[in-house]
């Protein structure tokens, strides 16, 4: 079963609040078996319009990642982050050769 992936691309207006998301969203995160591959750290923009934070979260499935989204814990997670930054979120299915 190929793994999911949240793709999320975040402007952070208020970093002391947005810690209060990152720390509601863990039981989530540890929920849905989530492991952080990006989280925030370098880029270089080659192409497009561009975000100051970008994230990339590894799930054990596709399913599993959007039930991590709809779950109840990201949900309050969700409604903090929306107070204090701007984002685009995807969920994709990785690939399997």
């Amino acid at each position: 079963m190929p793994k999911g992936y949240w793709i999320a691309r975040v402007d952070v207006r208020d970093p002391e609040r947005y810690k209060d998301y990152v720390s509601t969203a863990k039981p989530a995160f540890e929920r849905f078996g989530a492991r952080f591959l990006a989280r925030g750290g370098e880029y270089t923009a080659l192409e497009g319009a561009v975000r100051a934070r970008n994230v990339v979260i590894e799930f054990p499935s596709h399913q599993a990642a959007v039930d991590c989204y709809n779950s109840a814990e990201y949900q309050a997670a969700k409604a903090i982050r929306q107070e204090v930054a701007d984002a685009e979120m995807v969920v994709v299915e990785g690939f399997e050769a």
